[in-house]
């Protein structure tokens, strides 16, 4: 009987099998949005855009990517969204 650590580590192997490069595109977007999220969580009471809102636009940029790969319109429909809020919110940080 496998357990929830053996099914997810199947899981892995199966996303990382069917598609090694949307396997990537999808590990470096959860990377960078986690990251834009920690970087936002301890600068809250003085936030610091120009850090989090890169790794956040670049982690949404890569999940499209990901997502289109995989033909997951669902998703493709979240991170294209993000993509482009994140993207306006560049251009006005850095504008």
């Amino acid at each position: 009987m496998l357990t929830i650590i053996d099914k997810l580590i199947e899981f892995f192997k199966h996303s990382y099998r069917t598609d090694q490069f949307a396997f990537w595109l999808e590990m470096w977007s959860a990377i960078l949005v986690i990251t834009g999220s920690t970087i936002l969580t301890f600068t809250v009471l003085d936030p610091r855009p120009e850090i989090f809102i890169p790794f956040y636009w670049l982690g949404a940029l890569l999940g499209l990517w990901g997502a289109y790969r995989r033909t997951l319109p669902w998703i493709m429909l979240l991170t294209g969204y993000f993509t482009i809020m994140n993207s306006i919110a560049l251009w006005k940080l850095f504008s």
